[in-house]
């Protein structure tokens, strides 16, 4: 009996430390990056400075992210994300949890409570991504989905929100996405926190009672 839970106990698996260090890594140089992309801009910055930076070496870099534009579209990704896992926007709990809201007014609460979480990383790196943009035809390609995946994201939430029994009935689901859409952008929100000063708390309840005014009818 001995013997049989000795080889039984060695087929227990353990975490994978490779995976672990591998994982670790790959969020170091993201952060690297980020960093020197919003301090000195995407052009300017090389791989042996995000590497060093990072702690790393170069060729690590190369190995995990191929080239530079590889890794700025991860640094973009995981900005929105907030991590490296590969979960889409519409598939993450707090997209659900807000959607299955009972009433349109609770989902705008809770759904500007977190695209203001995803604006807090996207924004400091727009003029960033602009400016790449404007310098790498390969790099704009990224950013030119039709439709655009942040219209779709907001298109989800719409359809949500407008079968809610509180939600205006003069307002479809297509007029309901355009707002959302419009009034959640990141450029809106750079206008009143970055450059009139609101804080992203004031910029949220500014959002989410015009949206509210828009698509709720007052009555839940």
């Amino acid at each position: 009996m001995d013997a049989v839970k000795g080889s039984g106990s060695q087929n227990v698996k353990r975490p994978d430390k490779r995976a672990e260090r591998s994982r670790r890594t790959r969020e170091k140089v993201i952060a690297a990056a980020r960093d020197l992309f919003v301090a000195q801009g995407y052009g300017a910055t090389s791989l042996q400075e995000v590497a060093d930076r990072a702690g790393v070496a170069v060729q690590t870099v190369y190995f995990v992210f191929g080239n530079k534009r590889a890794l700025f579209k991860d640094v973009v990704d995981t900005s929105i994300a907030g991590d490296a896992e590969p979960i889409a926007t519409m598939d993450r709990d707090w997209f659900r949890v807000a959607c299955a809201e009972p009433t349109a007014a609770g989902q705008l609460r809770c759904h500007v409570r977190g695209v203001r979480d995803i604006l807090g990383r996207v924004a400091p790196i727009m003029p960033l991504i602009a400016a790449a943009a404007a310098t790498d035809p390969e790099i704009a390609a990224q950013w030119t989905a039709d439709p655009d995946p942040r219209y779709t994201v907001q298109h989800a939430a719409a359809k949500a929100l407008t079968a809610k029994p509180d939600a205006r009935p003069d307002v479809g689901t297509v007029r309901a996405a355009d707002l959302l859409y419009a009034l959640l952008s990141p450029e809106l929100y750079l206008i009143f926190v970055r450059d009139r000063g609101w804080s992203p708390e004031e910029w949220e309840e500014w959002a989410r009672a015009a949206l509210t005014a828009h698509l709720c009818t007052g009555r839940e």
